[in-house]
């Protein structure tokens, strides 16, 4: 691969050391952002699959009980985890102490809560590094140009020499780590942009659907009382 007349690994072997660990540093952390965004790509997608599958099944007009006896046994994602959770308080309370009907309410809203406050952690864990990479990469990219600079003038100044050809080499290695900084910054900005505004679509619907299903409480609370 060519850069200028000059190949990238030619330029990163000839770059100054401390050039050379701001572009690795710059290439480890570009690495790890694309790992995080194919990774977060595809929990996303699953999440929405997952929440469109259940609020099928729930406004099927299926009974609520056999839709929490099919889902409590396996392993449970998004708006399903919510509704398990939600059931297991209410049928906790229901057949422990039918007294305590006037706090079920409550108590099915706080674990609801605590419910839509884990599913988002778990999808919204690592988006900060991709916020930090888009944010300091293109920093670290230009001290590594700028660190580039300074040695490359200070060969011009030791060799009196201020040829093209002596001089293009230094700032085309310079440059090289600015680059290497805008390749990582510009995909963790653009897709830790799209994620933030999934999670706020998702958790939205998970507090709408937990709106939904304590109205769904209080009604049946109050047949029972």
């Amino acid at each position: 691969m060519q850069a200028g007349g000059f190949s990238l690994l030619e330029l990163f072997w000839s770059a100054h050391p401390v050039v050379k660990f701001v572009m690795i540093g710059l290439f480890l952390a570009s690495i790890w952002a694309w790992a995080i965004i194919i990774e977060k790509f595809f929990a996303f997608a699953r999440a929405r699959r997952e929440a469109d599958r259940f609020e099928h099944m729930f406004w099927s007009g299926q009974s609520l009980d056999e839709l929490y006896i099919g889902l409590s046994h396996g392993r449970t994602f998004s708006m399903a985890s919510l509704f398990v959770a939600a059931m297991r308080e209410w049928k906790r309370s229901v057949e422990g102490n039918i007294r305590a009907l006037g706090g079920i309410q409550m108590r099915v809203e706080k674990v609801m809560d605590v419910t839509i406050t884990r599913e988002m952690e778990q999808l919204d864990r690592r988006l900060l590094f991709l916020a930090t990479v888009g944010s300091i990469a293109p920093f670290v990219g230009l001290f590594g140009t700028v660190w580039g600079i300074m040695t490359s003038f200070q060969a011009i100044a030791v060799s009196k020499n201020t040829n093209l050809a002596v001089v293009a080499p230094g700032i085309a290695e310079a440059l090289f780590a600015t680059a290497l900084g805008l390749l990582a910054a510009i995909p963790a900005v653009i897709f830790y942009n799209k994620f933030s505004a999934d999670s706020s679509r998702l958790a939205q619907r998970l507090e709408t659907f937990a709106d939904e299903f304590s109205a769904i409480v209080s009604r049946q609370i109050d047949v029972r009382t």
